[in-house]
């Protein structure tokens, strides 16, 4: 386990959605107002050099059970990961191969409450040398972005230095505050953020929020994003909480509909994704469609990530892992789901080189039905 973790990571999930009441602006994930649909199909064939059509799921193991509120994840070069409590506000180490956890800090000044909390993960690009953590958390008046030193020297519970933030302002609410974070293959650091309930924010170029926001690793605006005095790279999102790249570089996102449609979107610089003009496929001239829309019923789509040819999707509401296999551009079949209902809330997904994924649970964020041992870390091997 500990070699095959030591491969790079795409992407690092989270999000939330509800089973319950609405709250402004609509909260993750909330019931659908139409009928529920039925269970997708798979169809289609294969390229030669595709994926197959129809994928398979297989749980290895559990790799760690317990944990509290778990969001942002990140796998450090000895195969250990990171894990982030949103609720708690602390980074847990969980050992690649015992799944032994130890917790080895806090966050300063992270404000837990409805969705927000200590929220996403990342390493620098330079983490070997530089032993910098990245963190996305909600604090009192704000999202912020901050990096912090990682000292394994010094004992268990204080090895995370001081927050250095790096970007703040960015509008909190009591729902839709994003959170991933994800280094790029340019070594950029992406940042999904959400409206806040205000849906007049998505299409406010002048906010952070509703965006994919492109930043150097010390938070300035990256060099050949869409405006060079901005850190916006696309808008006219609702709530980004998944980030990954396919083999060609390719970013995708996926995004939390309001009533009717989730979504997968292929993200291109400078587009506009359509919130609140459009919710799912809307054909509207100067929107991008998303590739992948689920009913919210299906998905409440949170964290993401790229293995065997597939973008695999941490369904919150739906309780289940979606793998839609890709054809360059677009999707090789139908999207095809896996584990339905077995193990509840699932929030976060890690590609941990080849056919081996790892899989986040989300049933202790106050909209699951946790039962003993939950939260946990599953092991699968997938194609």
């Amino acid at each position: 386990m500990t070699a095959v973790l030591a491969a790079s990571v795409l992407l690092f999930a989270a999000g939330c959605s509800s089973g319950g009441g609405k709250a402004p602006g609509g909260p993750e994930g909330t019931a659908p107002t139409a009928p529920e649909p039925s269970g997708s199909a798979s169809g289609g064939g294969a390229t030669p050099s595709g994926p197959p059509a129809k994928g398979s799921v297989k749980v290895v193991s559990t790799l760690t059970k317990g944990l509290k509120s778990p969001w942002g994840a990140a796998a450090l070069p000895d195969g250990d990961l990171l894990i982030a409590s949103r609720d708690e506000g602390t980074v847990t180490r969980v050992d690649g191969e015992s799944g032994k956890q130890t917790v080895v800090g806090s966050v300063a000044g992270v404000a837990p409450g409805g969705e927000g909390g200590l929220l996403g993960l990342a390493l620098s690009p330079g983490f070997a040398s530089d032993r910098q953590v990245y963190v996305y958390f909600t604090t009192e008046s704000d999202n912020r972005v901050a990096r912090l030193l990682y000292d394994e020297q010094k004992p268990a519970g204080q090895q995370l230095g001081a927050p250095d933030t790096i970007l703040r302002d960015i509008p909190k609410g009591i729902v839709h505050n994003g959170g991933r974070i994800a280094f790029g293959p340019d070594k950029m650091l992406y940042a999904g953020t959400g409206e806040t309930g205000d849906t007049g924010l998505s299409q406010d170029r002048k906010s952070l929020a509703g965006k994919i926001l492109r930043m150097t690793p010390d938070g300035r605006p990256a060099p050949g994003n869409p405006e060079a005095d901005s850190l916006v790279y696309s808008l006219g999102h609702r709530n980004v909480q998944g980030l990954a790249w396919d083999s060609e570089k390719r970013l995708w996102a996926s995004e939390f509909g309001q009533n009717t449609w989730d979504e997968l979107n292929l993200i291109e610089p400078g587009k506009n994704y359509g919130w609140p003009e459009v919710e799912g496929k809307g054909g509207k001239p100067g929107f991008v469609d998303p590739v992948v829309q689920w009913k919210t019923s299906e998905a409440s789509p949170s964290g993401i990530a790229y293995a065997e040819g597939s973008i695999w999707v941490a369904a919150l509401r739906g309780e289940r892992l979606w793998r839609v296999p890709l054809a360059g551009k677009e999707p090789l079949a139908d999207p095809q789901s896996f584990l339905q209902g077995e193990y509840g809330r699932l929030r976060t997904v890690i590609s941990a080189g080849g056919s081996k994924i790892l899989l986040v649970t989300s049933e202790t964020d106050g909209r699951g039905s946790p039962e003993a041992g939950d939260d946990r870390i599953l092991q699968l091997e997938v194609k």
